[in-house]
């Protein structure tokens, strides 16, 4: 199948993948005096006295919206507000499938990163948790910074936080198949933009110490004057060693490559180069930095991909659904290391010692059980740590 003809063909059938569903019936006067005027002055009241009975009162507590300003939209850039909706469309799609989260669509027509902070702070009273999507670094960082200060609703960009829970839950397993610990791993990773980042300071509190990254003029090296703020920030918790040169430098010797940049940037001979039992996960999308097949035959023992034509693959949808369910089951203010690594050894845990092998590291995504399962570690982790009001 063309699933790129195809999906167009479907999205001018569906003319949208959501839509609003009444939860009470207004068929008769006295439903709809109860559900709307004169009955519903009394739950306003209620909420004008106490604002948190909209969560009690209202859809509040299980409404999420999917913001975007249109400026990383997929592997296709800044395309635009507009053009992201059909993006932003399918992450409510999987959020009501999978977590059971009533989501929302919001593609504002803004790149000015004050502008957007206060648009959603403006809006924040709608919902019970925020989930920003296709943001373009560096601005993405401040925004979610900013909101997390002002706002006592969770606040999660999936691109950065979604993705390094789920290459952690990835890396968990391929590093049982392997028989290597995190701790002992030399990691490069390619792409220093919003994903990648948040993938090496998540993988570094997970306990992996030697973390090389890399962009598209090589690897990031503290001290460096051409590196914008966010990626001095990672520069200076990285790269040991103070190595210089180009991927293929840092890839002689590492034991695992995670790819978030672009296509066809690594050859075969820089797999070759890796160390043994190497794992690879060439995650860009839709063609990713090796081919599965050139990175096995190269010598790769686990290879992951972002494709779901491949086995292995590493997708956010494993994680924000039910992280989003157990946050919102649990009236959580924000979302921590503790929840996100939570949701990571849930994830991983789905797969058994009797599943796990190269072809199967992870649950798919459409494993119901795994949502199920992310929901309930992040609900216990977010009582743990105190962040539940429930």
């Amino acid at each position: 199948m063309n699933y790129r003809e195809e999906s167009l063909k479907k999205h001018a059938e569906w003319r949208g993948k959501i839509e609003v569903i009444p939860r009470v019936d207004v068929d008769t006067r006295e439903k709809l005096s109860l559900a709307y005027t004169p009955g519903v002055a009394e739950p306003c009241l209620a909420i004008k006295e106490d604002p948190d009975k909209s969560f009690e009162l209202t859809r509040r507590w299980n409404t999420v919206p999917v913001i975007t300003d249109g400026t990383a939209v997929l592997g296709l850039g800044d395309i635009g507000p507009e053009a992201g909706m059909p993006v932003m469309e399918g992450k409510c799609a999987l959020f009501k499938t999978f977590g059971g989260v009533d989501a929302i669509p919001l593609c504002i027509r803004s790149k000015d990163t004050e502008e957007i902070i206060r648009t959603i702070e403006l809006l924040a009273g709608s919902f019970g948790g925020i989930n920003l999507e296709d943001i373009a670094a560096p601005r993405c960082f401040e925004i979610e910074r900013r909101l997390i200060e002002d706002l006592d609703i969770p606040v999660f960009h999936d691109d950065q936080h979604g993705t390094a829970v789920v290459t952690a839950a990835a890396l968990l397993n391929a590093c049982k198949l392997v028989g290597k610990e995190l701790g002992e791993l030399g990691i490069v990773i390619n792409g220093a933009g919003a994903a990648g980042i948040a993938i090496a300071k998540f993988l570094l509190r997970m306990g992996v110490k030697d973390i090389i990254m890399c962009d598209r003029s090589g690897i990031l090296c503290e001290g460096d004057p051409n590196l914008n703020q966010a990626k001095s920030e990672i520069a200076s918790l990285t790269n040991n060693m103070r190595r210089k040169g180009l991927l293929a430098d840092a890839m002689a010797g590492a034991d695992v490559f995670i790819g978030v940049s672009g296509p066809n940037c690594v050859t075969q001979e820089m797999v070759e180069s890796m160390a043994r039992k190497a794992i690879v996960f060439a995650c860009a999308n839709p063609v990713p930095e090796i081919s599965r097949e050139d990175a096995l035959a190269a010598g790769a023992a686990v290879v992951g991909t972002g494709s779901s034509e491949n086995p292995n693959q590493i997708n956010n949808v494993l994680v924000f659904p039910g992280l989003f369910r157990g946050a919102l089951d649990v009236r959580a203010t924000r979302i921590n290391f503790e929840m996100m690594s939570a949701a990571s050894r849930a994830i991983a845990a789905c797969v058994t010692e009797e599943e796990l092998g190269k072809d199967y590291i992870l649950p798919y995504a459409y494993d119901k059980r795994a949502h199920e399962a992310v929901a309930k570690a992040v609900a216990e982790a977010a009582r743990s740590t105190g962040v539940a009001k429930l």
